[in-house]
């Protein structure tokens, strides 16, 4: 490039012409009140601080703004031989990693420590201070007066960071400048502020400072240490072009030119470079928008073919999902261009997308780096990823992260005159541009029938109402049907290379949200298959997003545990869980997380999982007043775990009836308790219908039998076709343990006190003598038959004399009971005499539709008779087990076995929500 003479006033009318064509092009909707005299006035002034700042510097400017050595001391420079390729690497700092002076001396230490042989150092301005810069430029315009305070703030900001980091000639030096340059900008907001109107370059050019002076504070930080050091205003060899849309394209050609001649008059091995400022063609300042600072590194990655380029933000790396909606997000080692791309696109907060066009031309890697933790290694952005070690054979390998947009609105143009007609698409999408809307997903059916797209919600009511007035001749004669709105909705990305081709990719996603309750509202994925992206409900779009995330990147399956009545068999669960919790994670990917725990009294609520090994003590020292509303709340939507099972241990009628909603919401439901199944058949049906409708699942394995198989058992027999004959056995563990006992001359009351001082009774044993739960398992087994029954349909047999059913005590009903003891010893003594037993029993007559609960006699060659202890024993006799009936026997009371049962109930629901069998 020729070098030019120093600047002289009649280049300044040929400069401002410059600036006054770039303008009219630019700034063609100017407000009315802005005059030529002061517009012209902006640009002078303009003109004269840029030169200003660049004669402070050692530079002067022709009117083309060519940048030149001083004239004064050579006609022609000496230039330096220009190194480029990769000796040199990039390094970026944010406005966060500059934004004190104790963060840029930081940053000037990682410089120093970087071994690289050359060293190019991109800066934003200090945190917050281009948004200051461009607050002042809107005071200005709305001619509010402040704007000086506000400026003098700004300088303020720099000149006390100076001050902290720099002495001598180094601080004279910069604080002359930035004093200078503040008074310019005082003069050029006044002009603003009389036009009520600023130019987009006018803009550009303040609102740049931020870069200039953060730029020329770490370059002076770094000389201080001993560092040969320069810094680069960006507009002296950046140069881009208009690209619409609030974008720019970089000139390579022009801009590589300027580098060299850069280089060629600076030599030094480290460079501390503006971010977000360039200049265009005709040297005019701009800027390269919002994250643009990323971009300028990049592009001088590109420019410098340097070895890599490394983003210094304050996070440890790109993460698979968002970590302030997923809390178990993990760090990504490596991405591609094209999966950061994509995930970038869907609002990933990697980078801008057209940061990663620069660099991928040359094969230049992005390394995203945490400032405030040096240990963490990153995120590497690359052609060819690295093969990590610990990727499996599996869906999970190829899913590197997932990526949200929220706000949106769908776009739903359908009707059968659409179908086969060419323009169609193109027609609706002309309107949309015409109203300046972003399309960000578009879905169509093979039919044609409809064409779906999804735009920003705040556009969507002027997109809806130009293609309403676009089709308005085609709507009017049913050619198409409707434009639809669908708002409140959110787009869900998964984003990996790998998914290409792989077969499971998409069934593992979609299977993931359905089994969260989560419904599609429509779906789209390129034929490159870089992405899969489905539009979902908003209000479902952190729980789609935790689902998906847990089920590519936790364990198999992630389940939320709320724990209802932790009783004796609810304490005895959760440590069966705490034991177990480890191993289930480790051998079958299932993660069961109990997030609370709730008594009549009080409640245990964790947004990450409670220690199960001191729940007690935690209960006791930070349990809240039990509210089983906020508890339900809390379990089912305050975490980041996207399936919720309730389990209710107690044996309350209350919790029971809210079955019903719990499982409308999508919660699952697990419990040993009867009264659900057992209670009111409206209700029962009703509660049934609802689970199937609701896709959820209900368990309770643990109602007959505790932790016998009974209920699965049964559930096998029907779903394979078999038919139930009769279900007859022995359900009540105290009434066998009772039976058992009765023998030899021992009286009745003596085996019932003894039952109670073991602890198989209630605490009145008048609630097992009854017959009552008896009779409810009995329901509880014929409605799973099919037979619609209510509880009072069922004869039962009580086991208490009449006169004792109403004393009022336990303790009278003891003293009383051996009155009556001759009357079930005469029955004992007529059964052995027949070589007979007693044994109390539930029969479901499925055949003949009825049920009974009641005392009979047994052959003591009779598997009832067999019994021993406290067991239960439940004989099926079906079409296929008809001459020898399907015997389940086994311990039928007690904590660990009810418990166990319910646990049991707890590793089927994993199994339904996708964790692999052991």
């Amino acid at each position: 490039m020729a070098l030019l003479s120093p600047v002289s006033s009649s280049c300044l009318p040929r400069l401002c012409s410059q600036l006054a064509a770039h303008d009219a092009v630019v700034d063609t909707k100017s407000r009315v009140c802005l005059s030529s005299a002061s517009s012209h006035l902006q640009r002078s002034l303009i003109h004269k601080c840029y030169l200003d700042k660049r004669e402070s510097h050692g530079f002067k400017v022709s009117a083309s703004a060519s940048v030149t050595a001083d004239v004064s001391t050579a006609e022609v420079a000496v230039k330096s031989p220009i190194v480029k390729g990769d000796t040199w690497s990039i390094h970026k700092f944010g406005g966060t990693c500059v934004g004190t002076a104790q963060r840029i001396q930081n940053v000037a230490n990682i410089v120093i420590e970087d071994s690289s042989e050359r060293k190019l150092v991109v800066v934003s301005a200090m945190s917050k201070v281009t948004d200051m810069m461009y607050d002042l430029i809107e005071k200005a315009q709305s001619r509010d007066d402040s704007y000086e305070a506000a400026l003098d703030a700004v300088f303020e900001k720099h000149k006390l960071t100076a001050v902290n980091l720099l002495d001598g000639d180094e601080l004279a030096s910069f604080l002359s400048v930035l004093t200078r340059d503040v008074h310019n900008l005082k003069a050029m907001l006044r002009a603003i502020y009389i036009a009520g109107h600023g130019t987009e370059s006018f803009s550009a050019f303040v609102a740049g400072h931020g870069e200039l002076w953060s730029a020329q504070i770490l370059s002076a930080v770094l000389r201080k240490g001993g560092i040969d050091c320069t810094w680069m205003d960006t507009r002296d060899v950046l140069i881009v072009t208009p690209a619409g849309s609030n974008q720019v394209d970089p000139d390579y050609e022009e801009s590589e030119q300027r580098l060299d001649n850069w280089l060629s008059q600076n030599p030094s091995k480290v460079v501390v470079a503006t971010g977000f400022i360039a200049s265009t063609p005709q040297n005019i300042p701009t800027t390269l928008k919002r994250d643009g600072s990323d971009f300028s590194a990049a592009i001088m990655g590109a420019l410098f073919r340097a070895r890599q380029v490394t983003i210094w933000t304050d996070v440890d790396g790109v993460y698979s999902a968002d970590p302030r909606k997923v809390s178990e997000a993990v760090v990504l080692n490596t991405l591609s261009y094209q999966e950061a791309w994509e995930m970038s696109y869907f609002g990933a907060n990697v980078l801008h997308p057209r940061t990663i066009i620069p660099v991928m031309q040359y094969d230049i890697p992005i390394v995203i780096r945490n400032i405030f933790n040096l240990s963490a290694p990153g995120t590497k952005i690359c052609r060819a990823p690295i093969i990590e070690a610990e990727v499996k054979k599996d869906s999970v390998a190829y899913v590197k992260g997932f990526a949200t947009i929220d706000n949106l609105a769908l776009v739903n143009v359908e009707g059968t005159g659409m179908a086969g007609v060419p323009g169609t698409a193109s027609a609706i999408f002309a309107a949309v541009k015409d109203v300046g809307a972003n399309v960000i997903m578009i879905s169509q059916a093979s039919s044609e029938h409809s064409v779906c797209f999804a735009v920003p919600e705040k556009e969507v009511n002027a997109v809806a109402k130009a293609l309403e007035a676009r089709f308005r001749q085609a709507l009017s004669a049913g050619r198409l049907s409707q434009v639809a709105i669908i708002p409140n909705c959110s787009i869900l990305a998964a984003v990996g290379q790998k998914m290409a081709s792989t077969p499971g990719v998409s069934a593992t996603l979609f299977n993931a949200l359905a089994k969260a309750n989560i419904n599609i509202r429509a779906i789209a994925q390129g034929c490159s298959e870089y992405n899969i992206t489905v539009v979902v409900k908003r209000e479902d779009c952190v729980r789609a997003l935790r689902a998906v995330h847990s089920r590519f990147y936790l364990s198999k399956t992630s389940i939320a545990v709320g724990i209802i009545g932790p009783g004796l068999i609810g304490a005895t669960l959760l440590n069966q869980l705490r034991d177990q919790a480890a191993v289930l994670k480790e051998k079958s990917k299932t993660d069961l997380r109990v997030m609370g725990i709730i008594g009549s009294k009080k409640m245990l609520l964790s947004d990450t999982g409670i220690d199960l090994s001191n729940w007690k003590e935690l209960q006791n020292e930070k349990g809240e007043k039990a509210d089983l509303e906020k508890f339900v709340h809390h379990v089912h939507g305050n975490h980041f775990i996207p399936n919720t099972v309730l389990v209710d241990c107690t044996s309350s009628t209350d919790v029971a009836d809210h079955y019903h909603d719990w499982l409308h919401t999508g919660i699952h439901i697990i419990t040993p308790n009867k009264k659900a199944n057992s209670g009111p058949l409206d209700k029962y049906l009703k509660l049934r219908a609802r689970q199937r409708q609701s896709f959820t699942h209900y368990f309770y394995e643990a109602t007959v039998g505790a932790g016998l198989p009974i209920m699965h058992t049964l559930r096998d027999l029907l779903q394979t076709g078999d038919k139930i004959i009769k279900i007859e056995g022995i359900f009540s563990g105290t009434l066998s343990y009772i039976f058992n006992s009765f023998v030899d001359t021992r009286a009745f009351s003596e085996v019932v006190m003894e039952a109670k001082a073991a602890g198989y009774t209630e605490p009145d044993p008048r609630d097992d003598l009854a017959g009552t739960d008896v009779a409810r398992k009995v329901i509880i087994l014929a409605r799973e038959c099919g037979l619609n029954l209510e509880l009072s349909d069922i004869p039962v047999q009580s086991l208490v004399p009449d006169p004792l059913k109403e004393t009022a005590s336990v303790d009278d009903f003891m003293q009383q009971l051996p009155s009556y003891d001759s009357d079930i010893a005469t029955k004992r003594q007529a059964a052995e005499d027949a070589g007979e037993v007693l044994r109390y029993v539930g029969v479901v007559d499925v055949k003949n539709q009825k049920g009974v609960v009641e005392l009979q006699r047994y052959k003591k060659q009779h598997p009832f008779a067999q019994l021993s202890g406290s067991d239960n024993i439940i004989a099926f006799t079906t079409e296929r087990y008809n001459k020898q009936p399907l015997i389940v026997r086994g311990p039928g009371a007690g904590a660990e076995v009810t418990a166990g049962g319910v646990f049991s109930d707890l590793l089927r629901l994993a199994s339904n929500l996708g964790a692999p069998s052991c």
